[in-house]
Formats: structure tokens, sequence, C-alpha cells
């Protein structure tokens, strides 16, 4: 059992453990940033609550994990990988202009772990409370899926550290979401001497996507958009290879299998062409129902607080697949994730961080009374 000897949240302190994260670049699968990043997030953890945090190695690169001790009761659930490659810290530094707080990650989502470790700093004690902070989120969580349904199924609530709604409502409910590959194998040949030759993967790629884009159904929720696409190697040559990308979006399992069906069910329209698709919905649903009790308590320490249903994905969305209590979007509020103009609003991280502190002595106090 760790007795906490902090006080309230500060936003001063808060900002000076930001700039310390952001200022180690922590771009997905680079191994070398990613252990630096891990290495500072435990330092940041263990200076702020006692104890110590474990590096929990992975073929991406650590993961995070600490414990207040006890008996588990709710999970704090974040990552510290981010889409930002090495250099952008050199082009968008660290820095507080006009009450924003600008920086790669600010928002997405090193600004939401700082506000949940000072949130925790103001608890006494923090028995039964769990931090596990992944390398890998931002590329699909492969390596750390398993170890964060382990500790959600060991502590039964989840807090997930995610950026905010659009001004500063709470996720509780998130689309499931997956990309999907669709390779096509035609024939080279001359274009111009002998087109007839050849099996032109480009229009076989085309009949492809339109077919792929009827699977859509937006009036469910369902949305299947050919994102990226390739094919060819010269002008004058028939092309033998093409390949689309495609993101998925689905709020419910069904509509997962139907679309996952319908791409394993995909043929070839032209003679001699062949399709390999490969991917899926990695990410389930989260319904709204998982993040429903956990949500009321929330709106009881920030009456007004607004609940929105997003069809963006998030390790959250694994936790509350399996029916364990889940509330996103409890991080930063600002804007911007994954874009140059990515920003936190300052004057909003004290009232995050003691929304953490609320919620995790009401989970307790339920989990006791």
């Amino acid at each position: 059992m760790i007795m906490n000897r902090h006080a309230r949240p500060s936003t001063d302190a808060m900002l000076e453990d930001l700039r310390t994260l952001v200022e180690v670049e922590s771009p997905s699968r680079d191994l070398d940033a990613i252990h630096a990043s891990a290495a500072a997030v435990a330092a940041v953890i263990e200076e702020r609550l006692g104890g110590q945090a474990v590096l929990i190695d992975g073929p991406v690169g650590p993961h995070v994990h600490w414990s207040g001790g006890g008996s588990p009761q709710v999970l704090v659930l974040g990552h510290h990988d981010t889409v930002f490659p090495l250099g952008t810290l050199e082009r968008r530094p660290f820095r507080v202009e006009d009450g924003r707080v600008l920086g790669p990650g600010v928002f997405d989502m090193l600004g939401g772990l700082v506000q949940a470790i000072h949130g925790l700093s103001a608890l006494d004690d923090l028995t039964g409370v769990e931090i596990l902070v992944t390398a890998d989120e931002e590329v699909g969580s492969a390596s750390s899926r398993a170890l964060i349904e382990e500790r959600a199924r060991a502590c039964g609530h989840v807090l997930v550290f995610e950026g905010a709604a659009d001004g500063g409502g709470l996720k509780t409910a998130r689309k499931g979401c997956g990309t999907f590959e669709v390779c096509v194998t035609g024939r080279a040949s001359h274009a111009g001497l002998e087109p007839e030759a050849g099996v032109n993967a480009l229009v076989e790629a085309a009949h492809q996507v339109v077919a792929i884009q009827a699977l859509s159904r937006p009036e469910i929720g369902t949305t299947v958009s050919p994102t990226v696409a390739s094919a060819g190697t010269s002008d004058n040559v028939i092309p033998a290879q093409a390949t689309v990308w495609v993101d998925v979006r689905v709020e419910s399992n069904e509509e997962k299998d139907r679309v996952e069906a319908a791409f394993a069910g995909l043929t070839p329209r032209l003679e001699g062409a062949a399709l390999t698709v490969r991917g899926g919905v990695n990410r389930p649903p989260m319904p709204e129902s998982a993040s429903r009790a956990l949500f009321e308590l929330a709106r009881e320490l920030q009456p007004g607080i607004e609940g929105v249903a997003v069809g963006g994905g998030s390790d959250g969305n694994f936790t509350g697949a399996l029916g364990i209590p889940t509330l996103d979007g409890l991080g930063a509020v600002g804007g911007g994730a994954h874009a140059d103009h990515e920003f936190l609003l300052v004057d909003t991280m004290e009232e995050r961080a003691n929304l953490v502190t609320g919620l995790v002595e009401a989970i307790r106090n339920r989990r006791t009374a």
C-alpha cells in the first residue's frame, strides 16, 4: 500500500512534467525513442506517486506498469507513443502561448497522462489503483492488447486518458475500427504493343473499390472507406500489381462480422486476376453500456459534463467490449490530435486532474460499500 505525500494538483507542476515528457520524442516503432519515453514516464510516476514503475518489454518497446498495492480496483490506462517522427520537436517545440500548451503529443495523449498522475497524487491512499501506459496504441496495440485486457479484468474499472471530445466531453462509446489491405495480382504487358496480353491490376482494383465502397451503411454507423491505393510501374506498362487500403468503422459486432465476411468473399472481375485480402476490425466496438455507470459518477462530480459517442478507436475499445466498465476521453481538453496545430487548454488542467481524484475515490467507495 502506498500512502501519498503530495498536495492537490498544481498547473505549474503539471506543465513541468508535461514538458519533460514532450521533450522526449516517442514515435511508435522507434525502439530507442520508445525506451527513452518509457523511462521518462516511469520517472514522473515514481516522483509524483512513489513506489516503483515496472517496464514491461515488448517487440515495439516497453509498456509502463505501476501499482498502488492491495486488491486492484481501478486501471488508469494510457499510451506514451505518438504519431510524430523524430525531429518534430525542433520544428514545434514545447511552449505555452495564449492559454494553450503546444507541442507534439500534448493532446494525444501526454497531457492526459500528466493530469491522471497528478490527480492520483491528491489521494491520501493509492491502494487498489494501477496505471498502465502502453507503447503501441497508435499502431494498433498488437503487443499490449493481452496485457490491457488482463489488467482490466483484474481491476474491474478502466479510466482511459485519451484526449477529451470537443468542448471537454467524455467519450462514452466508440466505433470498432480496422484496416483492410486488398492486393491485386494481374499480368504485365506492353501497353502499346499488346495490351490485350496483360491483366490490368489497376482496372481490377477499380472494380474492387466500387464493390468495397458499397459495403458502407452510414445510416447504422458503418463506414467503409478506401483511403490509399497504389499501382503500376510505368506509364507504358499494363500494371501487374495494385494495392488498396480501406478504413472501416462499425458500431456493432454484427456489422463487424458482416464487413469482415464481405472482404473475405471478394472475387476478381477480370479473368486472370487474383486477390489477397489482409486485415480486419482489430478494435471491437465500445458500447455505451460499458461507460454508463462511470459516466454517471463523473456527472455527479462535474454536473453538466457531456458524454459523446465517437468514431475513433482507442484501447478503451478492448476493455469496453469485454463488458468491463470503461470511461474514455478523460484526458486533455484541447484539439488537433495528429496535426501540427495540436494543443491543450491550460485552464482546464486542474479541473481534469480533480476529476481523476474524485472518480477513483468514488469507485473505491462503491466497491467497499
